[in-house]
């Protein structure tokens, strides 16, 4: 596995603090279409309800008020951490959720960039395993990271190495598995060989 000092391996790592303002951005962008919907049309009816305008308002900004806390306690949880056969992450406010990704599940390794996360300079890495090949949504998501190429490659190289290398990937069993049908012919020669001995014995002992 290729060594970083940006992503050294058994030091947990957080996302960059742009994580923060691209969530609450996300956010904003869609409260301001809530209130669109909601607002604009009552603004054009014939008789405005004041009341009913304002309790939207109000809530809407009392929500945006309470996800922004929450991203930044949310962020507080979050953490990565790279070693030789696996990433492990953990997260969570009020659910605490751990996981291990192993690296010889890993399929697929996508870099994905929305509008403002190109604005704030951050990416994040979706990560397919074998057991999710089949479903929509990644496995897990590596987010607001600021150099992501050089994480994913970090990644795919650890990857080749665990497929190449046979420690706990599963290509050691492949290789043992191979190896067992050669260790069972031999024995069955050895067998063999004892079975035409005794009958060779035994036919010398009935001319006699």
């Amino acid at each position: 596995m290729i060594r970083s000092d940006l992503f050294p391996r058994n030091v947990p790592f957080k996302p960059s603090t742009a994580f923060i303002p691209w969530f609450i951005i996300d956010f904003l962008l869609l409260v301001v279409l809530i209130a669109a919907c909601t607002v604009v049309p009552l603004l054009l009816s014939d008789a405005p309800d004041l009341y009913t305008m304002m309790a939207v308002l109000g809530g809407l900004v009392i929500i945006t008020i309470l996800f922004a806390i929450w991203t930044r306690l949310y962020y507080a949880t979050m953490t990565y951490e790279l070693h030789d056969d696996e990433l492990r992450w953990r997260r969570g406010v009020w659910f605490r959720t751990t996981g291990i990704v192993p690296y010889n599940r890993i399929t697929n390794l996508d870099l994905r960039q929305g509008p403002v996360m190109r604005w704030l300079g951050i990416s994040a890495i979706a990560i397919q395993t074998a057991g999710y090949s089949g479903q929509a949504r990644p496995e897990i998501r590596i987010e607001a990271i600021e150099h992501a190429e050089e994480l994913r490659e970090l990644l795919r190289n650890a990857v080749r190495t665990c497929s190449a290398g046979g420690d706990g990937t599963g290509t050691g069993g492949q290789v043992r598995a191979a190896e067992e049908p050669v260790a069972s012919t031999g024995t069955s020669m050895l067998i063999l060989n004892e079975l035409k001995k005794i009958r060779i014995l035994l036919e010398e002992q009935q001319k006699k």
